[in-house]
């Protein structure tokens, strides 16, 4: 175990406002994979709202667009939930909500256990990642980097 959590932010802009039909299978699943992110092993924390999710919470001028901010223990952690849970199918039909991006829309760094990133924080990771490629200060997950020293927590 390291001084650092993974945080990741992952963006989205819905095809239609929350409350659209066509965003009804979406928002149908979205409490069960929120529930289950929760009780993952792993898992630190999420952005939420009194709602017990993100899709309110004002990330641009633009309110098709929403957030997924969270923090996990490890890459490994992350990366199971993400890729070997009920999530899986759910992510795979993205683009039936979701437009698809022609920038970095997801982004993951080491952040100090004990401290919770910003979605402003979130945003210039993305930004960062986007105008740099994958590295210490922004990766994805086909391109991870490992979490630095422990002793470098401290600095």
């Amino acid at each position: 175990m390291t001084g650092y959590h993974l945080a990741q932010i992952n963006i989205g802009h819905a095809r239609a406002p929350v409350d659209d039909p066509l965003m009804a299978p979406f928002m149908a699943r979205l409490d069960e994979i929120n529930a289950l992110a929760d009780r993952s092993p792993g898992f630190v924390w999420r952005l939420q709202d009194d709602s017990g999710n993100a899709t309110a919470i004002p990330v641009t001028d633009d309110p098709l667009v929403i957030v997924n901010l969270s923090v996990w223990e490890s890459f490994e952690a992350l990366s199971d939930f993400v890729y070997r849970t009920a999530h899986a199918p759910v992510m795979a039909r993205r683009l039936d909500w979701f437009e698809r991006h022609s920038a970095a829309y997801l982004a993951l760094w080491w952040s100090p256990a004990g401290t919770l990133p910003t979605v402003a924080e979130g945003l210039s990771r993305i930004d960062h990642l986007q105008r740099n490629g994958p590295g210490a200060q922004a990766f994805t997950f086909k391109r991870p980097f490992a979490a630095p020293a422990t002793d470098d927590a401290a600095n």
